[in-house]
């Protein structure tokens, strides 16, 4: 979720229920650490606990070298990244191309977990593609090496994200390791998340583009999960505020001109599927104040209050 889970936007999901929010990823290269973009990525503060900073590269010594970094910045979980199917990432054999090699794997987790002090977890895909589903054997192998827990994409890295996710090698994972399992991968409902966690046995599930734009999912999944009733949706007003303190976060975090730039995205989740939504959107994406930018958004959902009552659609 590069781009996108950044400290509001962590900050705000777990304000919505989520118990954990991962950095974005940050490159082991150390010749990135001093730039203000690895920073920012980095930039933990005021955060509640548990604080997971992820990693991604493919030489075990730079990684391990960016593992100790972040702890001594503050980290308190060590997140690994081998599920991201960016050619630009899989081109250096970093991120899913990794799952190619079961040895460097094993050198790169066993390295990193030696360290430094806090735990070490993993972020995989379930193979390199659908003739090399290894997800089995590339969790055994991070269980071996000290890795605490383990997040799998339900797609290969030849599947990008097309197609849909498939659950059946993430339930073969969590039969084949002790360590926990966490299942991801098209899970937008909390009906599809009960059902994910039954089918493949997972101790918890991972929630990423479902959340752009509606981060109150967190908390609609754990209310069913806990009743078995579904939550309520937002109101507009509800949804308002939240998008506004969001909005405000940006700017304070980033600076009025690149918080503007970042937020357009999110204002774009938030308006998907609503009633003149384009319009909108090419509005937002004209303006290059906060001033503006607040305003057209005041200016959207008394709109949609207007036209559609109280309740905002939920996807």
């Amino acid at each position: 979720m590069a781009g996108v889970t950044d400290r509001p936007f962590r900050q705000l999901c777990k304000q919505m229920g989520a118990g954990l929010a991962v950095s974005e990823m940050i490159a082991s290269n150390s010749l990135l650490w001093g730039s203000e973009k690895t920073k920012r990525r980095a930039n933990h503060d005021g955060e509640e606990a548990p604080r997971s900073i992820q990693i991604v590269g493919a030489d075990p010594q730079l990684l391990a070298k960016a593992a100790k970094y972040n702890v001594d910045q503050g980290a308190q979980l060590i997140d690994i990244n081998m599920g991201c199917p960016a050619k630009k990432i899989c081109n250096v054999m970093a991120g899913s191309a990794l799952l190619k090699n079961e040895l460097l794997v094993s050198k790169i987790l066993e390295t990193v977990v030696n360290a430094v002090t806090v735990p070490v977890t993993l972020k995989i895909r379930t193979g390199w593609d659908q003739q090399h589903r290894n997800g089995v054997n590339i969790a055994q192998i991070a269980e071996q090496m000290g890795i605490q827990a383990i997040a799998v994409h339900g797609r290969t890295r030849a599947c990008g994200f097309s197609g849909e996710a498939e659950y059946e090698t993430i339930a073969q994972i969590k039969a084949a390791v002790k360590i926990p399992v966490i299942a991801n991968g098209d899970i937008r409902t909390p009906e599809k998340a009960k059902w994910v966690l039954e089918y493949t046995k997972a101790d918890g599930i991972m929630i990423g583009r479902a959340a752009q734009g509606r981060p109150w999912i967190f908390r609609e999944i754990a209310h069913f999960l806990q009743t078995g009733k579904t939550l309520p949706a937002p109101t507009l007003q509800e949804i308002h505020n939240i998008l506004l303190g969001h909005l405000q976060n940006l700017y304070q975090f980033y600076g009025e001109h690149i918080g503007v730039l970042v937020a357009r995205k999110h204002l774009s989740w938030y308006s998907h599927g609503q009633p003149h939504a384009s319009a909108f959107r090419d509005k937002i994406n004209r303006v290059g104040t906060m001033a503006e930018q607040q305003q057209l958004t005041g200016e959207f959902f008394e709109y949609l209050e207007e036209n559609l009552g109280v309740v905002l659609k939920s996807e």
